[in-house]
């Protein structure tokens, strides 16, 4: 006799069923204590990281299996190497089945369970075996002659289980086969590469524009979503991009000009070695660890604009806001700079420090000049106009531009206006009269300085030669 949609069960009820395995097994119990060794993590900045754990192995003589638990849930297997005194690797598996209650539903297909239901009037349990026909979009089960649709109902239903399938794992489990030439406890090491862990750098800058300084600190920012812990793990960072390790890079153009200062770090082939120590890096974890600290660095605000080849603006813009610094060590933050993020704040009348922008570096090397944008000027602004473009001959043209700049502030200001895109298409592009000296940053690039005084306006004028 068929009893169709008697219960029906989703995903979010297989979540809450009362799991009971009869066996626990290292492997498979969630709350045996951690089975690393001694864990060495270096992690990179883009998410890849080295894990290399020595553990201490009782193995047999001849071929034997040995299990590792606790490695990442994101190992890349195919980058597993094996050491041991004496022996020799001869298969590996990563089982990355892990035990959860839709897992433990479908590996009980053909096999049968318990469901055991309590009566919410008078809390009296009843038992009956059920044979797993199916859990495809539902759970499907034989009760003697009966056919039954688990459902998420309300009332109380738990799932027994005689035990947990042997390829069925709490934690993240590697294992090997070996061929030994002796039985014996020796060292066992595993090193692998996984995703799941990843760093960057974050600093906090304060701004005191009256004395023109900035008092920064920095912070590594370490995060784990890789599936495990590591346990009193030897943390090293590595500040940089190897090749594959998707750092990074460089971001956005807040180098000024590259320093050549070598910082007073451990270095690895190019890249800083930042060590943490011994750490405890839980699972869907983020913790900080100071690495910078330092006050009184000089720094000044400053206003620039960026204006695009024939660049007609129907409307002023408001120039970018920049904050100037260095990080050389005389005179600047004294430390090369891991790639991250850039916090900026400034003290309010009342002596507050308040929130005024941020902005992205890339990895800086010590000595180097940076101007980082924290937003866009209120009260100074900038207009360019295409004021005439003629053709002098068949691979000579020449345009004349007008910029207005204008500053509602109570005090003078510096706008550094840099005209691009010379060099966009074309063999040459030189500068033939301008109203103010400009200095030219590179072959696509000029820049003026324009003083623009307080509740003021300023201009210049530009012809430029185009040849193809």
């Amino acid at each position: 006799m068929l009893h169709s949609s008697r219960f029906w069960m989703g995903a979010t009820a297989i979540a809450a069923l009362a799991l009971t395995p009869a066996v626990a097994q290292d492997s498979t119990d969630p709350n045996a204590p951690s089975t690393q060794g001694n864990v060495s993590v270096t992690v990179y900045n883009g998410g890849t990281s080295l894990v290399q754990d020595i553990r201490k192995l009782n193995i047999a003589g001849g071929t034997s299996r040995i299990e590792f638990p606790d490695v990442s849930a994101q190992i890349r297997p195919e980058t597993v190497s094996f050491a041991a005194d004496g022996a020799t690797i001869v298969e590996q598996n990563f089982d990355y089945d892990l035990l959860t209650p839709g897992k433990l539903m479908e590996k009980a297909v053909g096999e049968t369970i318990t469901l055991v239901r309590t009566n919410p009037a008078t809390g009296a349990e009843t038992r009956e075996r059920a044979k797993v026909l199916s859990v495809n979009e539902g759970v499907v089960v034989q009760i003697g002659n009966r056919i039954e649709v688990l459902r998420d109902d309300g009332l109380p239903v738990r799932a027994v289980f005689d035990k947990v399938p042997d390829n069925l794992r709490a934690r993240p489990t590697l294992s090997i086969t070996v061929d030994s030439q002796r039985a014996g406890q020796r060292e066992a090491a595993i090193r692998y590469l996984t995703g799941g862990l990843g760093w960057s750098a974050d600093y906090v800058a304060l701004f005191d524009e009256a004395k023109g300084s900035i008092d920064v600190q920095g912070w590594v920012t370490l995060s784990n979503n890789s599936g495990t812990a590591y346990r009193n793990a030897d943390t090293l960072l590595v500040a940089g991009d190897p090749q594959g390790a998707s750092g990074y890079g460089n971001r956005g153009r807040n180098i000024r000009s590259v320093g050549t200062e070598t910082a007073n770090r451990e270095r690895l082939g190019d890249y800083y070695l930042y060590p943490v120590g011994r750490t405890t890096i839980a699972d869907r974890q983020t913790k900080q660890i100071n690495f910078l600290d330092v006050q009184g660095v000089p720094a000044a605000r400053a206003y620039e604009y960026r204006v695009g080849w024939l660049s007609s603006m129907n409307e002023p813009q408001s120039v970018d806001t920049v904050v100037k610094f260095s990080s050389s060590k005389s005179g600047g933050l004294g430390d090369a700079l891991p790639a991250g993020s850039v916090r900026f704040y400034q003290r309010d009348q009342r002596g507050a420090p308040q929130f005024i922008g941020e902005n992205g570096i890339g990895h800086t090397p010590m000595g180097s000049a940076l101007a980082l944008k924290t937003g866009e000027a209120f009260d100074v602004k900038v207009k360019s106009t295409v004021v005439e473009r003629k053709r002098l001959s068949s691979t000579k043209w020449q345009t004349s531009m007008r910029y207005e700049l204008t500053n509602a502030r109570d005090g003078a200001v510096v706008v550094d206006l840099m005209q691009a895109g010379l060099d966009f298409g074309w063999t040459d592009t030189r500068i033939v009269t301008e109203s103010l000296k400009s200095e030219r940053r590179s072959s696509n690039a000029a820049v003026w300085a324009v003083n623009v005084p307080a509740n003021g306006t300023a201009e210049v004028t530009a012809t430029f030669e185009t040849r193809y």
